[in-house]
C-alpha cells in the first residue's frame, strides 16, 4: 500500500525541508529523476527513494539502482510526493541522501586546479546555479563560506541539477583563512568585483589563469566583503561591451571559470 502525507517516514523525511532539522540528522531530499539518478550513483548516499507508482514505473532503472543498493524503495501517493516536494509539478521521484560534506582540508588534498568560492550569498537559486556551472568548467571543490547559503536547502539542490553530487562541496564558517588555506595550497586568489582594478581579458591575454585558480564570488546585492577583496591576489572585473550596467551573479561566474577552465587546457 503507498505512503500517504501521515505516513510517518514521509512526515519524516518532510521535516528534512527545514534547515534545522537537515542539520540535525546530516540529511537532505534531493528530487526529480535526475538528481535522484546522479545521488545513486555515488554510493552510501541515498538512504531511500520515494516514488510515485507512475514515476516507479517511468523510471524502472532509478528503482533497481536503489533495490540493488539496500537503498529502501517506498511508493507514495501523489499527495505524498506534494509534499515532499517545492516544485510546481513534481517529477514523482524524492530521494532521502546523506549530507556530502568535506572538510577544506580533504577538498584541497585532491589538488584541485580549479575552484569556486560563494562567500556570503543568500540566494539559493545563484548558489545552486554557479554549483552547476563550477562542475561543468571542470572545478574539484565548491566552497560555501561564511554566512552562506545552506547547499542543502532544496532550491539549491534543483538549480544545481545533480551537480551536488559531482565535486567536493565544503562549508567553511571564516572566509578568510578559506583564502589563507587555497593560497597556502598554491592557488592564485581572484575576487570578482564590478569595479575590479584588472580586467578578466587582460587576465586571459597575459597568461595569469593558466595555474590553479581559485574565484571568489559575492552576492549580488552586498558584493564581497572588503576583506575578501583585500585578501585577493587580485580585483576582477569582466568587462562589459554593450549598454549593460552589469551582469548578474550565476553569469559573470560563468564567464570567469570559463575563462579559467579554457586556459588551462
Amino acid at each position: 500500500m503507498a505512503f500517504t502525507p501521515r505516513t510517518p517516514r514521509v512526515v519524516a523525511a518532510r521535516r528534512l525541508q527545514r534547515r534545522r532539522d537537515r542539520d540535525a540528522t546530516g540529511r537532505f531530499l534531493a528530487e526529480g529523476p535526475q538528481a535522484v539518478r546522479e545521488a545513486l550513483a555515488r554510493p552510501g548516499v541515498v538512504t531511500e527513494l520515494f516514488g510515485t507508482p507512475a514515476a516507479l514505473d517511468r523510471y524502472p532503472e532509478l528503482a533497481a539502482t536503489a533495490a540493488r543498493a539496500d537503498v529502501p524503495v517506498s511508493e507514495v501517493t501523489d499527495d505524498a510526493i506534494a509534499a515532499l516536494t517545492e516544485t510546481v509539478a513534481p517529477q514523482g521521484l524524492v530521494a532521502v541522501c546523506q549530507h556530502l560534506d568535506v572538510t577544506l582540508e580533504q577538498a584541497l588534498a585532491g589538488a584541485p586546479r580549479l575552484v569556486a568560492v560563494l562567500a556570503e550569498i543568500r540566494d539559493p537559486g545563484n548558489a545552486g546555479t554557479v554549483l552547476r556551472t563550477a562542475d561543468a568548467a571542470g572545478a574539484g571543490a565548491v566552497i560555501f563560506a561564511g554566512e552562506a547559503v545552506d547547499p542543502y536547502n532544496g532550491k539549491c539542490v534543483r538549480a544545481s541539477a545533480g551537480s551536488l553530487f559531482h565535486v567536493d562541496v565544503v562549508r567553511a564558517a571564516d572566509p578568510v583563512a578559506v583564502v589563507d588555506a587555497l593560497r597556502a595550497a598554491g592557488l592564485s586568489i581572484f575576487a570578482t568585483t564590478g569595479y575590479g582594478d584588472d580586467d578578466l581579458d587582460d587576465l586571459t591575454d597575459y597568461g595569469r589563469l593558466v595555474g590553479p585558480t581559485a574565484w571568489l564570488f559575492g552576492s549580488e546585492a552586498h558584493g564581497l566583503p572588503e576583506e575578501l577583496t583585500a585578501a585577493a591576489d587580485a580585483t576582477v572585473r569582466v568587462p562589459l561591451y554593450g549598454r549593460a550596467e552589469s551582469l548578474n551573479l550565476a553569469a559573470a561566474a560563468a564567464v570567469c571559470l570559463y575563462a579559467s577552465a579554457r586556459a588551462q587546457r
